[in-house]
């Protein structure tokens, strides 16, 4: 089992910039590639980037050039730098990590507000 918790959400103004980070304990030794997700009020839950155990990054389209995903493998964490944020960037960020051994892990969120 590998348990996740996320920090860092909070209320920032449009433009302005946010660090979540992702601490994961547990059998983190399983742990391949891990990413974030994010829901927004009344929507379906999205990819919003991914990293593989080798630093392989993937964005969505939404957040790419403004979001940067990185992972600290000896510290087990990994973090989301979020720049020039939006209104539509408002939702709740999960934090994910996929098994070598098959399955999906997820924390339980942190909320980010981008509002005036």
């Amino acid at each position: 089992q590998v348990q996740l918790v996320e920090s860092g959400g909070g209320l920032v103004q449009p433009g302005g910039s946010l660090r979540l980070s992702c601490a994961a304990s547990g059998s983190v030794f399983s742990i391949n590639a891990m990413g974030w997700y994010r829901q927004a009020p009344g929507k379906q839950r999205e990819l919003v980037a991914t990293v593989t155990r080798g630093g392989i990054t993937n964005y969505a389209d939404s957040v790419n050039g403004r979001f940067t995903i990185s992972r600290d493998n000896a510290k087990n964490t990994m973090y989301l730098q979020m720049n020039s944020l939006k209104p539509e960037d408002t939702a709740v960020y999960y934090c994910i990590a996929d098994s070598l051994r098959g399955g999906r892990f997820w924390g339980k969120g942190t909320l980010v507000t981008v509002s005036s």
